[in-house]
Order: structure tokens, then C-alpha cells, then sequence
């Protein structure tokens, strides 16, 4: 299983959903549905967009756990 650790990279910023999407122009729902981990699929330009706007890899922001 993939897990998204935006929630815990917008914690540690002290960043809220809505400024990542005024920010980024990404969907505020987009955004949310990572935040809860309940995203079914991510296009490629939001995790470029995040990317960049955290400054970090796509290890940063997601993670494979294979047994779960």
C-alpha cells in the first residue's frame, strides 16, 4: 500500500489545505482527499506542483508499505 504523508508534512509547516491550494492552484479537494488518504490516484503535475512547492522528493510525500 502507498501512503501520502501530506497530512504530516502540512503539520510540520504549520500549513493548512487551503494555502497549499491557493499556493499551488491544485484543487482544494485534490489536496484533501491526500490529506485524509483517501485519494484513489495522483496525477503526475500535482506531485510535480508539490514537489516544488515543499522543496522535497516524492519519498517525502509518499511511501510504499508492502504488507499492508
Amino acid at each position: 500500500m502507498i501512503k501520502c504523508k501530506l497530512s504530516n508534512i502540512l503539520g510540520e509547516r504549520k500549513l493548512k489545505v487551503s494555502d497549499v491550494a491557493r499556493a499551488t492552484g491544485i484543487n482544494r479537494n485534490t489536496l484533501y482527499n491526500m490529506y485524509k488518504e483517501e485519494t484513489v490516484r495522483l496525477e503526475i503535475d500535482v506531485l510535480d506542483k508539490l514537489c516544488v512547492f515543499f522543496n522535497c522528493n516524492i519519498q517525502d510525500l509518499l511511501e510504499f508499505h508492502p504488507n499492508e
